[in-house]
């Protein structure tokens, strides 16, 4: 299976490399878009999650590193400005 990392900068200016076991997250991000922050954490959270799905349909479990970031991505969004804006400025695969 795939995986990537999407490189983003939150609203306070800090960049951060993310995980997903899948390159789903190409579906629901764009490279150079900025995402309103509560639509940057519900788009994660439905392709990270979709990602853990098919670790499970191929493994038999859930992937536990795309947990951990929604995770992460979702305690950092909480320290973030409510009005700010995420972007999106790489994907590595």
């Amino acid at each position: 299976m795939p995986e990537m990392h999407f490189h983003i900068r939150w609203p306070d200016g800090r960049r951060e490399a993310c995980y997903s076991p899948s390159l789903v997250v190409k579906d629901f991000l764009t490279v150079g878009e900025s995402y309103a922050l509560d639509d940057f954490v519900e788009k994660t959270r439905s392709a990270l999650t979709i990602a853990s799905e098919r670790v499970r349909e191929k493994y038999g479990f859930a992937c536990s590193s795309a947990t951990a970031q929604l995770a992460r991505i979702e305690t950092a969004a909480k320290r973030q400005d409510p009005g700010g804006l995420v972007t999106v400025e790489t994907f590595e695969s």
